[in-house]
């Protein structure tokens, strides 16, 4: 007997997957160590944009308690790029959805996302899910 499942109402609607940052090229050595020379004796860390993103990130979690939330807090403010901000939006999902809700995680996650670039599903390859995939 086949079983039939219900559809997936996702079919209808355009998908958007939330990417990582493309990776920096690696820097030669030399460069690599004069930078790290510079952000060991610099006095303050250097304006590089991403101040507002990770005040963004803190405030997602500025309701949770706990020692977790706490070490989140700390990760997104020693984070150096936007691509390991974006691998924190996983906690902060995680966090917010054992405190509240999922959907309230969702909402929260959808206005950390728009920090990160987008990608439409690839064309040319057909859809993502095939009619066929579904009995």
């Amino acid at each position: 007997m086949l079983s039939t499942l219900p559809k997936p109402s996702s079919r209808l609607e355009p998908r958007v997957e939330i990417c990582p940052p493309e990776r920096r090229r690696t820097a030669p050595w030399w460069q690599r160590l004069r930078s790290w020379a510079r952000s060991e004796w610099a006095p303050t860390r250097p304006d590089d944009g991403l101040d507002g993103i990770r005040q963004e990130f803190a405030e997602a979690v500025a309701d949770l308690r706990g020692p977790r939330a706490d070490q989140l807090v700390d990760q997104v403010d020693a984070a150096r790029s936007l691509r390991e901000l974006w691998h924190l939006r996983t906690e902060v999902f995680r966090l917010v959805a054992l405190a509240h809700s999922q959907h309230e995680a969702s909402q929260r996650l959808a206005r950390l996302n728009r920090h990160f670039p987008t990608r439409s599903p690839r064309s040319g390859f057909g859809q993502l899910e095939s009619p066929d995939m579904w009995p």
